[in-house]
């Protein structure tokens, strides 16, 4: 709905349905199937996560990346997060492009095919299937 819209923009939803899940500060979108049995699956998995509300679950590895984001000074760490953002949305401006010109290409490609197609047909294929046909049923070349 329209009260809801800047919240899906801001947690990147654009298309419906989308499902989310994770740290509400950093919420991942699901890709797996959607139907009943994967879902089931993916949600038995469920749970608390390795972040800064819950150590207890990280490695170690895990802890000393949040302790280094947490010693950070916060415009720091806000820099941090948007550098990283912007990389995304470069890869993804990339991508974009990338896809239309592809799609483009693909298009292009499809109709230099069917007027190729044509050109064979329009150059008697017809009329030489139906020449073999009535050769293979009357057994005779002669006309």
């Amino acid at each position: 709905t329209a009260g809801g819209k800047a919240l899906c923009e801001q947690i990147g939803v654009r298309g419906y349905p989308t499902i989310k899940f994770g740290d509400p500060d950093d919420l991942q979108e699901y890709q797996g199937g959607r139907d009943l049995p994967a879902l089931e699956a993916f949600a038995a998995g469920l749970g608390p996560q390795c972040g800064p509300a819950n150590l207890d679950l990280c490695d170690d590895a895990k802890k000393a990346q949040i302790e280094e984001f947490m010693a950070l000074a916060p415009a720091k760490r806000e820099e941090m997060i948007k550098a990283k953002e912007s990389e995304i949305a470069a890869l993804e401006e990339g991508f974009k492009t990338m896809l239309e010109a592809l799609q483009k290409s693909y298009s292009d490609a499809n109709e230099n095919k069917d007027k190729d197609v044509e050109v064979l047909k329009a150059s008697g294929l017809g009329l030489l299937k139906s020449v073999n046909a009535h050769v293979k049923k009357t057994g005779s070349t002669e006309l």
